[in-house]
């Protein structure tokens, strides 16, 4: 054998072409794919005597030599001959052949008989390939490919490079395996040119199985990352509320950082209404702005109709932010007519918020201006909370030596309301604390000084007192306190270390008369575990409470020592209030002398399956039950899931939610969920359907019964969705409501961890403003 020779050859540029004439859908789908059901192994299998995948931090292709190895070489230095073997390796490419003509002069090669191809994103079989390497022009005959980076295979009898053009004859497409074959995507001929990233396929057909469903004579596809202007997939579903509803969204390439997709909708009982999703992106930012016009809704009298949303940010610099959520509909019924969710028909405005935010090692600050809009036609603009144009916030804290924190919150705000008289706010509260303890105690004594005053319109201050400029200022002081214990315990043959956890904290605040202060964004806190622990139990500075408490509370886990997981969690607390608590808000009760509610929360990981949750509060004053919450989670294999929760709280509601993922066979599940209130006597909302997973085809059916007004009417809705999987879907996005009905319908939610807020990354702001 003679020893490796490195010649002027560029090997052949099958990669980039091959895969550049594969038909627009091959590109990687948004949603991750199931491809558990395919079976295992390669279509291709990888050759032996390729080099390894590309790693990160390798040198480009182009800046690596090629080299040539053979059993035989013949002919002369200018016209060589390799048989047997061949093999050419660059980087992570390599292409083995029977046979390889090359002349260096002219630029000719021919390979010929089992033609292999590799690199990190396709494997490659031919039976031949000829070109020239000076003029750039290649054929390659009789193809069969597998993409290794995604999933997909398919072939073709020819394709013909010249530069940046491909042209492919008779392709075939699919993600399925070849031995089932469920679906595929043919095309008599496409035609590529990679510097314009666009392809065109001309009499495509797919097909199922054998039997041939959509015929497209001509269409146009991106064949790299730059986005084309062209239609994307059709959304189509029935409703008893707008009937048959179809949508057909229409993407706009406006330029490479922005972009436009307008979604023309046509509903049979409602008419036609245009959507527009604007997107755009920089480096300093991005945003999204949404809009809607309906000229005329034939169930509302033909009024015409829309709405307008934006979201979006801009990096002022490492520090501060300026970010927006805007949001304005057409008319009250607006968010509960278009939306498919409960929360459409319980949201009772829409809130606009624009400003400015900074963030440093130990403050966050803002400033912005908030504004509400009705969107319950039940009330009147009388129940908008008040717009708070603008407000400023300061939140400091930081370490003071060793032991001590010093800090300071301050917020201003100016208020104002279209049928209410408004005024200002100034808060201020300093505060020191020192943190005392050890490896298994703490001591966090805290004062604190709250000053609050007020400069206001002269017709609310007349129902107040009249006193135009009132104020409030008051000492806070508390005390938190606690320890752990803990020792290893044994359950079974398993190893636990088990906690004991007491804390206790004291509240002391003198009273001040508040009667003659305004309420402008101010309400009592729902009693829950949080409020044992607060120094105010209102939610903002109108109100602040006198105090002179002691919380008693208890915590205990069971962690297994082997993964540090949590068998057993419970928690129990009550306050002990020493005197009456004299500040109330308006319909507020008194807090008297005595004991609050006891709390109590419960967490038990019967095993890997099943998982139990319970919430509890008892009110030994009145002898009854204030809240009452009870959660079981079961976890079948194949990714199945039950749910079913009970909520009850006082005089407010109960319900029943039950919801479930339950996989029949591991091609066939139904899913479902009930939804029922004990109160209101009636179903909140009913899902029910079936689905069909297979390696590369899913098809899901939804049955779905809900409240969708506020007088509480039921409305039926049959979503369907057909999905092939590496090339796209038609129908409604059924992921999306089953998702947010069943939780574990993607078991990856059930680990999710909210990030910290007080780490936040800029690019990651993502507002939702509509419910």
């Amino acid at each position: 054998m003679p020893p490796p020779v490195r010649p002027p050859l560029r090997l052949l540029p099958l990669s980039l072409s091959i895969a550049a004439c594969l038909s627009g859908p091959a590109i990687a789908a948004e949603k991750p794919m199931n491809w558990a059901l395919c079976p295992a192994g390669d279509i291709i299998p990888p050759f032996t005597g390729a080099p390894a995948a590309a790693q990160p931090g390798d040198p480009a292709r182009d800046e690596q030599p090629t080299v040539i190895d053979s059993d035989e070489q013949v002919g002369t230095r200018t016209t060589p001959q390799f048989q047997g073997n061949v093999a050419l390796a660059r980087g992570d490419q390599f292409l083995g052949t029977d046979r390889l003509k090359f002349d260096t002069e002219s630029g000719d090669y021919v390979a010929e008989g089992n033609v292999r191809y590799q690199d990190s994103g396709i494997r490659i079989i031919a039976e031949r390939a000829e070109g020239n390497q000076n003029t750039d022009i290649h054929t390659i005959s009789d193809i069969r490919y597998q993409l290794v980076d995604r999933r997909g295979n398919g072939g073709a009898d020819s394709i013909r490079l010249a530069g940046p053009l491909g042209q492919m004859h008779r392709s075939t497409y699919s993600t399925c395996d070849p031995s089932q074959q469920m679906w595929e995507l043919r095309a008599q001929q496409i035609d590529v040119d990679s510097d314009e990233g666009f392809g065109v396929a001309r009499n495509a057909v797919l097909r199922m199985g054998n039997f041939p469903i959509l015929y497209v004579p001509w269409f146009k596809f991106p064949v790299d990352d730059r986005r084309m202007t062209g239609l994307l997939y059709p959304s189509v579903s029935m409703s008893g509320r707008n009937g048959f509803d179809y949508k057909q969204p229409i993407y706009i390439n406006l330029a490479p950082n922005y972009d436009m997709t307008l979604t023309p909708r046509w509903m049979s009982q409602r008419g036609l209404m245009l959507d527009t999703e604007f997107r755009y992106l920089y480096e300093g930012g991005r945003g999204t702005l949404n809009a809607a016009y309906m000229p005329s809704d034939d169930l509302r009298d033909n009024d015409d109709r829309g709405r307008f949303l934006f979201s979006g940010y801009h990096n002022v610099d490492k520090t501060w932010q300026a970010r927006a959520t805007l949001g304005w509909v057409s008319d009250e019924r607006y968010v509960e007519d278009f939306s498919n969710r409960l929360a459409g028909i319980s949201a009772s405005y829409l809130q606009s918020t624009a400003g400015i935010y900074g963030l440093g090692q130990y403050w966050n600050a803002g400033a912005m201006a908030e504004y509400y809009q009705l969107t319950d036609y039940t009330l009147t603009d009388l129940n908008l909370p008040y717009n708070r144009l603008p407000r400023t916030y300061l939140d400091w804290d930081q370490p003071l030596g060793r032991w001590f924190d010093v800090g300071l919150w301050a917020e201003a705000v100016r208020f104002q309301h279209p049928e209410k008289a408004g005024g200002s706010r100034l808060d201020i509260k300093p505060y020191i604390s020192a943190r005392l303890g050890g490896p298994a105690w703490y001591i966090t004594p805290t004062l604190a000084w709250r000053y609050t005053g007020y400069q206001l319109d002269e017709d609310l201050a007349q129902s107040l007192g009249g006193d135009t400029s009132p104020d409030r200022s008051l000492p806070i002081a508390s005390l938190d306190a606690g320890m752990y214990f803990d020792r290893d315990t044994t359950i079974g043959d398993t190893a636990y270390l088990h906690t004991l956890e007491p804390r206790l904290f004291y509240l002391n605040a003198p009273y001040r008369d508040q009667d003659g202060l305004p309420l402008f964004d101010t309400r009592p806190f729902t009693f829950s575990w949080g409020q044992l622990f607060r120094d105010n139990r209102y939610s903002g500075a109108d109100r602040q409470t006198d105090a002179n408490q002691l919380t008693v509370a208890l915590s205990t886990r069971l962690i297994r020592q082997a993964d540090g997981r949590e068998k057993l969690s419970a928690s129990i607390g009550q306050i002990h209030y020493f005197e009456d608590s004299r500040v109330v808000a308006p319909g507020e009760l008194p807090v008297e002398k005595g004991k609050s509610a006891w709390v109590a929360d419960a967490n038990y990981v019967i095993n890997d399956r099943w998982n139990l949750g319970a919430s509890y509060q008892w009110d030994p004053k009145f002898r009854r039950e204030d809240l009452a919450s009870v959660r079981a989670r079961y976890l079948w294999p194949s990714d199945g899931v039950v749910n079913l929760n009970y909520r009850y709280r006082r005089d407010l509601l109960e319900q029943a939610d039950f919801s479930f993922l339950y996989p029949i066979t591991p091609v066939w599940a139904v899913v479902g969920r009930y939804y029922y209130s004990f109160d209101d006597g009636k179903l909140l909302e009913a899902v029910g359907g079936v689905q069909w997973d297979s390696c590369c085809l899913a098809v899901r059916v939804l049955a779905r019964r809900y409240v969708h007004n506020r007088e509480g009417e039921i409305d039926n809705a049959i979503q369907f969705e057909f999905v092939l999987k590496g090339l796209g879907s038609a129908g409604q996005d059924t992921e999306r409501t089953l998702r947010r009905a069943i939780l574990g319908y993607y078991r990856d939610d059930l680990y999710l961890v909210p990030p910290s807020n007080t780490t936040p990354d800029p690019d990651d702001y993502d507002p939702n403003i509509i419910p």
